[in-house]
């Protein structure tokens, strides 16, 4: 699973909403100095953004992280490339027949997709996949606690009554 910044190559219309922005970092046709240089201060930032943004997860992530950070670039008037966009792919998966390192490993996914200061959409929706990954994963641990014990036939944590 992704977690990310944005998945675009260009700034989402999220993105846009939240700083009070109404055009796209896009290069224009005809454009003045002026104009470059503010669109290029913006790459600038968005670039830093994105970049800190990534480095939470994969600083969360630990060993769930799967590679390191992949970005979308976008291409300022000064000819360089600005990251605009970005995504860490992480291990989502439960560990087979251990439900509480599978609780421990929900918790590491979801605090590794919230852990930058401004989680993205995708990255609140694999947190909520985390949390529903480790509610199962207790579910099952307290069907297990209900089950018999095949050592004694009884289930555990329940009294027996012994007459003499």
């Amino acid at each position: 699973m992704r977690i990310g910044a944005f998945s675009s190559p260009y700034v989402t219309s999220q993105y846009l909403a939240a700083h009070n922005t109404q055009q796209p970092l896009k290069p224009s046709i005809r454009s003045t100095p002026e104009e470059e240089h503010t669109d290029t201060e913006k790459l600038k930032n968005r670039d830093q953004e994105v970049r800190r943004h990534e480095q939470a997860h994969l600083s969360a992530a630990g060993g769930l992280a799967t590679g390191g950070a992949n970005f979308s670039y976008q291409t300022g008037a000064d000819g360089k490339r600005y990251a605009v966009g970005g995504e860490v792919n992480i291990d989502t998966s439960s560990v087979p027949g251990d439900p509480q390192a599978t609780i421990r490993k929900a918790q590491q996914i979801r605090r590794a997709a919230l852990a930058p200061a401004d989680p993205s959409p995708q990255d609140r929706a694999v947190a909520a996949s985390a949390s529903a990954m480790e509610i199962k994963a207790r579910k099952e641990i307290q069907e297990n606690d209900r089950e018999p014990s095949p050592e004694s036939g009884t289930p555990p944590h329940q009294p027996i009554d012994l007459y003499v």
